[in-house]
């Protein structure tokens, strides 16, 4: 049991790690729009596995790591970070039987849903930032989701020694 569940904090943090190194590898321009929220996959899929283990809180401290990282307005991809794990964490007995292609779907709302706070806090703040950068993570994201789902499955699966 103990093995178990370091094995799936192991892979959660070693995934979270990836993901923020994919977010912050610099890409070519006409790349860079088009970039996944890897962050935001990454702790949609734990938040609804394992959601008492890492759900809100883990989401606003990767979030304020990922504003420093980026270098935008301190808060931001936490607010937002928060916003879509919570309605993962508060969906997930719903979304864990969904089919791949309805949770595929769900996957495209929850990024719409941080992509819309990352543009709304950019507004308020006077930032002007293309709608390509805001809307390219989304449809990248959504067509990667099935990937990200297939990989952090099998990393997240206990392994077991065969005598």
């Amino acid at each position: 049991m103990a093995s178990a569940e370091r094995g799936s904090t192991l892979a959660m943090v070693a995934s979270i790690i990836v993901a923020m190194l994919l977010t912050i590898m610099p890409l070519p321009d006409a790349a860079a729009a088009f970039r996944p929220d890897w962050i935001a996959l990454v702790l949609i899929y734990w938040s609804m596995m394992l959601p008492r283990n890492y759900s809100v809180g883990i989401a606003w401290g990767i979030g304020l790591l990922l504003d420093v990282a980026h270098g935008t307005l301190l808060g931001q991809h936490a607010l937002a970070l928060v916003a879509v794990v919570y309605l993962t964490s508060r969906f997930h007995l719903l979304m864990r039987v969904f089919p791949m292609s309805q949770l595929t779907l769900t996957v495209l709302v929850l990024l719409t849903v941080y992509q819309f706070l990352l543009f709304w806090i950019n507004g308020v703040a006077g930032v002007d930032v293309s709608a390509a950068s805001y809307w390219g993570p989304v449809v990248s994201g959504t067509l990667l989701w099935p990937v990200v789902a297939i990989v952090l499955s099998g990393a997240a699966r206990p392994r077991t020694r065969r005598a």
